[in-house]
């Protein structure tokens, strides 16, 4: 290994304390903190880069944006080898993607938080953090993009998903599952993700709003959408992509304003396909919605954000990341 690993802190829950007056847990441990936490003499060269401190929760597309700005700067660097980055767990899945997408640089970039506060005695933040660092020091993780390093385990920027409220191992790919793993000093990987050409870099993100579906929903958040001026839309249907007959209207008035309409799944495996009628996935194409394949709801929303805002077609981004 060359140069230092940069650690890039943001906040959440990794580096979060009790507020002495109200008791709620707010982001309040520097990055400095954080490595004096580690308690790790032998730890790689590592430089701190205090970018925020927010919960994830409030990581907002701008800030994301901007994140991914500065990570892409530290990836781009000759003496840098390899970057952290301390992130909440709640929106982690969607910044590691967004960093991912415009990432354009062979090394190592990983996100890594916790479950528990920096002031439980048996906090999570450590080991992730003592894991992610040395994935990031690692040769073997090189070219293999953005991941999140979590309860032992390395997953891949698209696939990896939030998949409990509170346990230690919050991370999984479903319908792929890790792509390697940290056992104790070495990290270990089994396969190598497909990543696509990194996107231009939009200077501002495209408005795209995401709506969940239901037994008997309808348009109504869909005519919202358009009426608010947004640049895209990406539904989560139910099973291999499907709605009713009031949702299918609402998208066909939607891709008439020429607003794309996405179509993924709220189940966590498989792929839609417009395979149904009555509201089905075949009548929302023939309405002019668009499917996603097995892309996550969350993130299908981040690469229209990303593609929309650099000028970039909304069938021409499905093609090339859905598959």
């Amino acid at each position: 290994m060359s140069g230092a690993v940069v650690v890039v802190s943001t906040g959440g829950t990794i580096a979060m304390r009790p507020d002495p007056q109200t008791g709620k847990l707010v982001p309040a441990v520097s990055g400095d903190e954080l490595v004096e936490l580690l308690a790790w003499p032998d730890a790689p060269p590592l430089e701190l880069d205090d970018f925020a401190q927010v919960p994830s929760f409030d990581l907002h597309s701008e800030l994301a944006l901007a994140l991914a700005r500065r990570v892409s700067e530290h990836a781009a660097r000759p003496d840098a080898a390899g970057v952290v980055v301390t992130h909440g767990t709640d929106t982690m899945e969607e910044s590691v993607y967004l960093v991912d997408l415009l990432l354009d640089s062979e090394l190592p970039v990983v996100f890594t938080g916790a479950q528990r506060g920096a002031d439980e005695t048996d906090s999570d933040g450590p080991r992730n953090f003592r894991d992610a660092i040395r994935t990031a020091a690692s040769a073997v993780a090189r070219g293999r993009g953005a991941m999140v390093a979590f309860a032992g385990e390395l997953h891949a920027a698209r696939e990896a998903r939030k998949v409990h409220t509170s346990a230690l191992r919050a991370f999984a790919s479903p319908g792929y599952g890790p792509i390697g793993h940290v056992e104790g000093e070495r990290v270990v990987f089994r396969r190598r993700p497909e990543r696509r050409s990194a996107l231009p870099v939009p200077d501002r993100v495209a408005a795209v709003d995401l709506i969940r579906l239901h037994a008997g929903s309808d348009a109504r958040f869909l005519h919202a959408s358009v009426e608010s001026g947004v640049q895209a839309i990406v539904l989560e249907g139910t099973g291999r992509g499907n709605a009713n007959d009031q949702v299918v209207e609402g998208v066909r008035t939607a891709v008439s304003a020429g607003i794309p309409v996405v179509v993924c799944s709220r189940c966590v495996e498989g792929r839609v396909e417009p395979v149904y009628g009555r509201g089905g996935g075949r009548d929302l194409a023939e309405a002019g919605a668009l499917f996603a394949g097995d892309l996550a709801g969350p993130k299908a929303r981040v690469l229209l954000q990303l593609g929309l805002g650099a000028g970039l077609e909304a069938a021409g981004l499905l093609a090339a990341e859905a598959g």
